[in-house]
């Protein structure tokens, strides 16, 4: 794990990786993560797809994959794909999740601080990260020169995550769409963790399930700016095309929420709109001939 961490932030993260273990058997259980009933690629906004391009024979790395779900979607599009986390009790998930599928994905457990030593330095076409990934990390440019170093010359790092708008709007609902927006978190925090204690979790089980024995967890805010500046500072050419932001979120937030495709809810037309997610992506240079890392 990076040195750059101090020992606190260190004992939050072990805390949240005993968090997301107590959470596997919730979140295997809840018809937000159910494969049978959605299909993965549904997880994915379709203008994901359409920038991520085709993906037959690429060899994609999918960071903080949690119980796979998502990763699913990239092999079922014909990548070579590599899941990674640190929470092994949902990797196991994952692995069963492959197998049923009849699908190969390879899933390495380690944290993605120590990601270029657990996956012996390789690179890839393709990093992804996905919703509700940054939060959990406290060293934003230590995450970017890491994914640097995870890249292929050219290779692209792309991620979709929800806005630091909504965070600090709070991820628990439903809410009712008739009451005001309150910010409950600010959304300059300046980098300090905001610790939660709770049995509960976004994707709760069909049958009550709560986590039990590990209930709190950490998470640092980031701004849009605080992720681009990350990636630029390492080295990558942040491409501007792959910057938009969107009103759809994948789960109903609020009450009376309007399904707009599968998987894909949005506050009615008329109301207030703001950004509930947005995208980014960077690239490594072609002809970069230092390691991004240094």
């Amino acid at each position: 794990m990076s040195g750059r961490l101090d020992p606190a932030t260190r004992r939050r993260i072990a805390e949240n990786r005993r968090n997301w273990d107590a959470r596997a058997r919730v979140h295997a259980d809840s018809p937000y993560y159910s494969l049978t009933e959605r299909a993965a690629d549904t997880r994915f906004h379709p203008r994901e797809w359409e920038q991520l391009g085709p993906l037959e024979g690429r060899s994609v790395l999918h960071l903080q994959c949690h119980n796979g779900v998502e990763t699913l979607a990239f092999a079922q599009k014909g990548a070579r794909t590599t899941g990674l986390d640190f929470s092994g009790d949902n990797l196991a998930v994952a692995r069963r999740g492959a197998r049923a599928a009849g699908l190969t994905v390879e899933y390495v457990e380690a944290d993605v601080y120590d990601a270029v030593t657990a996956l012996d330095g390789r690179a890839f076409d393709l990093v992804y990260t996905g919703r509700g990934s940054l939060p959990y990390l406290p060293d934003l440019e230590e995450w970017a020169r890491i994914v640097a170093r995870l890249l292929k010359p050219g290779g692209l790092v792309y991620l979709m995550e929800f806005h630091p708008l909504l965070n600090s709007l709070g991820r628990a609902g439903p809410g009712d769409l008739e009451q005001p927006l309150e910010l409950r978190y600010d959304y300059l925090a300046g980098g300090e963790a905001l610790t939660f204690d709770t049995p509960h979790t976004y994707a709760p089980s069909r049958s009550g399930l709560l986590v039990e024995g590990a209930t709190v967890s950490h998470e640092w805010p980031h701004t849009v700016v605080d992720v681009l500046r990350a990636l630029h500072q390492a080295g990558l050419t942040v491409d501007l095309d792959l910057l938009w932001e969107t009103d759809w979120l994948d789960w109903p937030r609020w009450d009376g929420m309007v399904q707009v495709a599968p998987g894909w809810w949005r506050r009615p037309e008329g109301g207030i709109r703001i950004p509930l997610m947005y995208a980014a992506g960077a690239r490594r240079p072609a002809t970069a001939t230092a390691d991004p890392g240094n």
